[in-house]
């Protein structure tokens, strides 16, 4: 089986995703990069080891974490449903399993809001892992005269977690809030169909799903 480890090993995946991520910059947005593939691939193994899953799933769910932004290299516009092709082609090239590549692609294919859909709980564990990379570090400009709303939310965020309670009904996602860069409001403005989206994604993984900032619970 072709593991996360594996394609960690690999120049050309490596090559992809710092290409991908120099798009990104070009666009003024957020980090994309090792940082943040890597940190989706552990928190998609997090929910579904967490939840029982069969040990190949998980390792089915860091598999596309590490793979899911490399699309971002054609374009940020439909960089699910390009990445997912360019995963087909490499996890194919790498001798992966036909089942396994599938479950793959369509996971990455269905991981962003407007067009994601959690069809499977690789899929669903992606969506939360990936949503829910809220962080300071992932801003990258300096100036913070110079914020837009996007580098205003993600510098507010002092501290996230992503929990799944001890009886498995309930996945928190926690974030503690720094208000005099931004306000809850803000966060809502541009991140409410992502929130939406893990709802989806928490409920088809038999979850509820609820945003809890500054200790006050807003889903």
């Amino acid at each position: 089986m072709i593991t996360i480890e594996d394609l960690k090993k690999n120049e050309k995946i490596s090559t992809y995703i710092a290409k991908a991520d120099e798009s990104l910059i070009a666009l003024g947005y957020t980090e994309h990069s090792f940082a943040h593939v890597c940190s989706v691939a552990e928190t998609a193994k997090y929910i579904l080891q967490t939840l029982n899953y069969p040990e190949h799933e998980v390792a089915l769910a860091q598999v596309a974490g590490y793979l899911h932004d490399i699309g971002n290299l054609v374009n940020r516009v439909d960089h699910s449903q390009s990445g997912a092709v360019m995963a087909f082609r490499i996890l194919e090239d790498m001798g992966m399993d036909p089942v396994d590549i599938a479950t793959v692609v369509s996971a990455i294919g269905n991981h962003d809001e407007g067009t994601g859909v959690p069809v499977n709980a690789v899929a669903a564990a992606l969506i939360l892992a990936d949503k829910s990379d809220v962080r300071r570090s992932r801003v990258r400009n300096q100036d913070k005269s110079t914020f837009d709303i996007h580098d205003r939310v993600n510098y507010s965020v002092k501290k996230s977690l992503l929990k799944i309670n001890e009886e498995h009904t309930i996945i928190k996602l926690k974030l503690t809030v720094d208000t005099h860069y931004s306000s809850v409001m803000d966060y809502f403005e541009i991140f409410l169909g992502r929130m939406t989206m893990c709802r989806k994604a928490a409920q088809a993984l038999g979850l509820e799903f609820k945003l809890i900032i500054n200790e006050q619970q807003l889903m």
